[in-house]
Order: structure tokens, then C-alpha cells, then sequence
């Protein structure tokens, strides 16, 4: 592989990289850095990008946060997390946010809390208990639909 790109090819580059999937801003100046372009150039491919619409930040972390809950389950909190973590702003999280539809998130959490419940094979209620909320915390939903949800299982176990 090529160590020193010019410009011109490097934008070509990573046109290319951004069509193949949704980057962030971070990520694409990461990579442009990695073809060992000065500030001045990446500034130039990073305006390039966004003017020709290769980058856009808003869709990005709109499509990141249906993703990661319609593929990976992940929770509100994990999703706003992940996006903190590439600097996206706390306006484009909650837009992002709003992607999810809540009847499909509820659906989400109770899913994957009914088959991780009946999955823990721990017969101890209280380590039980613990499992599954750290799991379910894990996968970054809110500890207040946790914790009702832990009450609904575990009152549904005892009238069996």
C-alpha cells in the first residue's frame, strides 16, 4: 500500500470510504491522517466531503442509532454513549434518538429481556436478579424499565 497520498487521490480515497458506510467526522479525519495528509489537506478533504455530501453528521448518527438498536439491540443510553464517544453533539443524539420508534423499542426490551430472564439458569433469585440487570444495563436500557421489568419476572415466576 501507498504510504503518501496527494490530495487529489486522497479525497478520492476517501470518497470511496465513506460511500461503503455512514462515517463520522472523527473516523474520516482518523483515516486521513493515517494517508499522512498535513492539517491544511485534511481541512480541504473534510470540506470537500461535506459540500458533496460523502459526510453528514446528522445522518450518520441517525443511521448509527437505528442500527445499532434494530441489529444490535442496544438501548437509549448505550447508543447516546457511543455517539458521545465520537464527539457527536447532544442535538444530533436526541435527533438520532428520535429515529427509533417507541412501540419498537418497548418491543425491543421486552424481547430481550423475556429470552434473557428465561436464559439464566441461576436458581439463587437474588444472583438472578443481578444478572439479568447488569446485562440488560449492559445493553444500555433505561434502569427504570429494568427494574419494573425484573419485578414483572420474578412475581410471574413465583405464581407459577
Amino acid at each position: 500500500m501507498k504510504e503518501i497520498y496527494s490530495l487529489k487521490e486522497a479525497i478520492q480515497k476517501i470518497e470511496h470510504y465513506c460511500v461503503y458506510q455512514e462515517r463520522c467526522h472523527e473516523e474520516v479525519v482518523s483515516k486521513l491522517w493515517s494517508m499522512k495528509l498535513d492539517p491544511n489537506e485534511i481541512d480541504q478533504a473534510i470540506v470537500h466531503l461535506i459540500e458533496h455530501n460523502f459526510l453528514n453528521e446528522a445522518r450518520f448518527a441517525c443511521s448509527f442509532a437505528r442500527g445499532k438498536h434494530r441489529i444490535k439491540h442496544w438501548g437509549k443510553i448505550r447508543i447516546t454513549n457511543e455517539l458521545k464517544m465520537r464527539k457527536i453533539n447532544q442535538t444530533l443524539i436526541n435527533l438520532a434518538l428520535k429515529e427509533i420508534e417507541p412501540e419498537e423499542y418497548i418491543a425491543t426490551f421486552e424481547e430481550l429481556s423475556e429470552r434473557n430472564w428465561s436464559s439464566i439458569a441461576e436458581k439463587n433469585i437474588l444472583k438472578k436478579r443481578k444478572k439479568f440487570c447488569d446485562y440488560m444495563l449492559r445493553r444500555g436500557f433505561e434502569s427504570n424499565l429494568i427494574y419494573d421489568k425484573v419485578r414483572e419476572l420474578e412475581n410471574g415466576e413465583i405464581n407459577l
